[in-house]
């Protein structure tokens, strides 16, 4: 089995930034969707983002966002991956500069082979599971549901905690996973020992 990398996304705070790399994680999302309580402002994102060492990924998290908003955190903030968390279509995704990944959020009847071939130009397939709103909801979804024929690298999300990313790494072999609520004390504020925990626990699933 591959090594399962691991981002740690929603950060806020320069020490759950520090905590997140000291345990090693290997990608950090910061968020620009203002309406979720994970969100920070290009200036304070710029800040954090100084805090991210080489060979770390930075993502910046969009929901439906204008270019004109990525543009701006672009000019502002070194991300180096674009995640897109709304309703956009590929066209949406693509001509930012940056390669990026697209989230799905499993609902019943969603075909994912075709949502996934309909974003062919994404480095990667981020499912989570489907709640009123967007992001961070905490709730896992049925991993049954997964096909094994995705033609993107598979990121998994959705409900995910240092109490059972063993056996989700184990059953589902994604490519990478995605943590906000599950290691957290309250929404945005991340806990250092269960961020520990949390990479423990995947790397445990290797054995």
């Amino acid at each position: 089995m591959h090594r399962t990398r691991i981002k740690i996304c929603g950060l806020t705070r320069e020490q759950d930034v520090l905590a997140a790399v000291e345990a090693g994680a290997d990608a950090i999302g910061l968020g620009f969707y203002p309406p979720s309580p994970r969100s920070v402002g290009v200036e304070r994102a710029a800040e954090l983002a100084r805090l991210i060492p080489p060979f770390v990924t930075t993502v910046g998290l969009f929901v439906n966002p204008t270019r004109n908003e990525v543009a701006r955190v672009r000019e502002h903030v070194p991300v180096q991956l674009l995640q897109f968390h709304g309703d956009e279509q590929e066209t949406d995704c693509l001509g930012h500069g940056l390669p990026f990944i697209k989230a799905a959020r499993m609902r019943p009847g969603l075909d994912l082979v075709k949502y996934a071939a309909s974003f062919a130009g994404a480095q990667g397939l981020l499912l989570d599971a489907f709640v009123e709103g967007y992001g961070g909801g905490g709730e896992t979804f049925d991993w049954s549901l997964i096909p094994a024929d995705l033609p993107l690298p598979l990121i998994l999300s959705g409900g995910l905690h240092p109490g059972n990313i063993t056996d989700a790494v184990r059953r589902v072999q994604p490519w990478a996973v995605d943590v906000s609520s599950g290691v957290e004390v309250a929404k945005g504020i991340k806990d250092a020992v269960k961020i520990t925990e949390f990479v423990a626990g995947v790397r445990n699933a290797h054995g």
